[in-house]
C-alpha cells in the first residue's frame, strides 16, 4: 500500500491497517530528530522503561524511553525538567497515539546542565572513579599513540602538528569518532574498545576542540567514563579549552588542558633528546680517550720491563756461570780446611804416646772416607751444573745458529718477528753462528700480495 492508493473510491480501511500505515509514514519522514520541552506525566514502571509528556506552552507530544538507553543517561531526570531528547518519530499502533521514541537525554540550558554535571561528579566521585590512587603513569617515550576524536576536526590536525615539530616519527593511530551529538557518546565508547583490542598503542588521546557545555557533553556521559577507567591503556583526556572541564578529564590517568597540549607531553623533544645525546657522545669519547692513554702508558712500562728471551737467558747462563764458579770455590775451600785441619790432627797425635796409635789409624780411615765423600760430592754437583747448562743452551736463541738459523733484527737490534716491521730499502742485520750479515729489504712480498694487511 502506498500514499497514491488512499482515495474516496478505495476500500475502507481497518483501524489497525491505518495506524500500521500511519506509523510506517511518519518513521519513513523523519531521521533522528532533537526535541526540547518541559517533561510532565513522568512514569518509571518496574521494566526499566520511562513514559512522559514532553511539552511546551502551546502543544505536547507523548514519549517513550526504553530500558536499554535510560540505563545509559548520566543523569536522573525529574518532573518539571527542561530537557532536549533525540528521538524518532513513531506511532504507538494499539491506541494510535502519535510518540517520540527517544534515544537520548540531555538536560536544556547551561544551568541544568552544570547541575547534571555536578550530580554524576558527585555519583562517580563516590564510585572511586577519580582515586588519583589507581591513576596510571603515563610512557616516557611512547612507542605509538592512539587519538580518539573527529577525523575532521581541529583537534586531530594541532595534535599532528605538534607531532610533526617536536618528534615526526612517532606513529599515530586515529580511531574516528563523533564528538558532538547523539551518537557521540557511543561511537567514543566502541573507539575505546576497539583501541584496548588491536593493544598497538602505549597511550591513548580522547577529546575535541572547544564548544559549549552542551557541545562537550558526549564527555560526561557516565558510559564514557566506565570505558576510560576499563582501558587497558594509559588515556590522557584533552577536551575543550584549558578552562573546561568534563568528567572524562577527571576519570583519566592525565588530563591536558588542549589537545595540542596532549601531544606536547606525549611527545619527546627530539632536540632535547639529540643535546643529551651529543652530551653522552662527548662524555664517552673522553672517557675512552682516558681509558686508552692509561693503557698505552701500562703498555709502556711493560715494554720497559719486558726483556727478550735471548737476553733472559744469557743472564741466566752468566748467573749459572758464577754460581757455579762460587761451588766450586767454596768446596775447594772446604777441601783445603779439611785437609790443614787432619794435618794438624796428625801432628797432634804424632806428639803423642803410643797409647793414641789405634785413634790415629782410625783418623787416617776418616780421612780416606772424607775425601771420598769429598769428591763424590763435587762429582755429583757437577752433573747437575752440565745437565743443567745443557738445557738452557738447547732453549738459548744462540743454539739455533748452530743448526744453520739466523737471527733477523733491525738498526735498533730489535728482533724482526713480522714483515710489518720492516718495508722496502731498510738495512737488517741477520746474526749467524759465526758472524753477522747486513741485508736490505728490497721487495716486501707479502705486503703486495696480500693487500688488506
Amino acid at each position: 500500500m502506498n500514499r497514491s492508493s488512499f482515495t474516496a473510491s478505495s476500500a475502507a480501511l481497518s483501524v489497525s491497517q491505518l495506524n500500521r500505515e500511519a506509523k510506517r509514514l511518519l518513521e519513513a519522514s523523519f531521521s533522528l530528530i532533537r526535541v526540547e520541552g518541559e517533561l510532565t506525566n513522568f512514569a518509571r514502571p518496574a521494566s526499566g522503561h520511562w513514559y512522559f509528556t514532553l511539552k511546551d506552552p502551546q502543544a505536547q507530544v507523548r514519549c517513550a524511553m526504553f530500558r536499554n538507553r535510560s540505563q545509559l543517561l548520566s543523569f536522573r531526570p525529574k518532573e518539571g525538567d527542561q530537557v532536549i531528547v533525540t528521538a524518532k518519530v513513531s506511532l504507538f499502533e494499539g491506541r494510535g497515539d502519535f510518540q517520540l521514541i527517544c534515544e537520548q537525554m540531555m538536560p536544556s540550558g547551561e544551568g541544568q546542565l552544570q547541575k547534571a554535571f555536578e550530580q554524576v561528579k558527585q555519583e562517580l566521585s563516590q564510585r572511586g572513579f577519580f582515586d588519583p590512587a589507581r591513576k596510571r603513569p603515563l610512557p616516557k617515550h611512547p612507542r605509538r599513540i592512539g587519538v580518539i576524536t573527529s577525523a575532521t576536526g581541529a583537534a586531530i590536525h594541532d595534535i599532528l602538528h605538534v607531532l610533526q615539530r617536536r618528534f615526526p616519527n612517532l606513529p599515530v593511530n586515529l580511531y574516528p569518532s563523533a564528538v558532538q551529538g547523539a551518537e557521540a557518546a557511543d561511537q567514543l565508547v566502541a573507539a575505546l574498545a576497539l583501541a584496548n583490542r588491536h593493544a598497538e598503542c602505549d597511550v591513548l588521546i580522547i577529546g575535541r576542540g572547544g564548544g559549549s557545555l552542551e557541545d562537550l557533553w558526549p564527555f560526561n556521559e557516565v558510559r564514557v567514563a566506565e570505558a576510560i577507567l576499563r582501558s587497558a591503556i594509559p588515556v590522557v583526556s584533552a577536551v575543550g579549552h584549558e578552562t573546561d572541564t568534563t568528567i572524562s578529564d577527571l576519570v583519566a590517568d592525565y588530563r591536558a588542558p588542549t589537545p595540542s597540549a596532549a601531544a606536547e607531553v606525549l611527545s619527546p623533544d627530539q632536540q632535547a633528546l639529540f643535546d643529551r645525546l651529543m652530551q653522552h657522545q662527548r662524555s664517552l669519547i673522553r672517557q675512552i680517550s682516558r681509558h686508552l692513554q692509561q693503557a698505552q702508558q701500562g703498555l709502556d712500562l711493560q715494554q720497559l720491563r719486558l726483556k727478550h728471551p735471548g737476553e733472559r737467558l744469557t743472564q741466566q747462563a752468566q748467573q749459572l756461570t758464577q754460581i757455579e764458579s762460587t761451588l766450586i770455590r767454596l768446596q775447594q775451600q772446604q777441601l783445603i780446611h779439611a785437609w790443614k785441619s787432619v794435618s794438624q790432627t796428625e801432628q797432634r797425635l804424632d806428639r803423642q804416646t803410643p797409647k793414641f796409635t789405634q785413634q790415629a789409624l782410625r783418623l787416617s780411615q776418616l780421612r780416606v772416607q772424607l775425601k771420598q765423600r769429598m769428591e763424590s760430592q763435587m762429582t755429583s754437583h757437577r752433573y747437575v751444573l752440565q745437565q743443567t747448562a745443557r738445557r738452557l743452551n738447547s732453549i738459548s736463541p744462540l743454539a739455533t745458529l748452530d743448526r744453520g738459523f739466523s737471527l733477523l733484527m733491525d738498526h735498533q737490534g730489535q728482533v724482526i718477528q713480522s714483515v710489518t716491521q720492516a718495508t722496502t730499502g731498510d738495512i737488517l742485520q741477520a746474526k749467524l753462528k759465526d758472524g753477522v750479515l747486513n741485508c736490505q729489504v728490497i721487495a716486501d712480498t707479502f705486503k703486495e700480495t696480500n693487500p688488506q694487511h
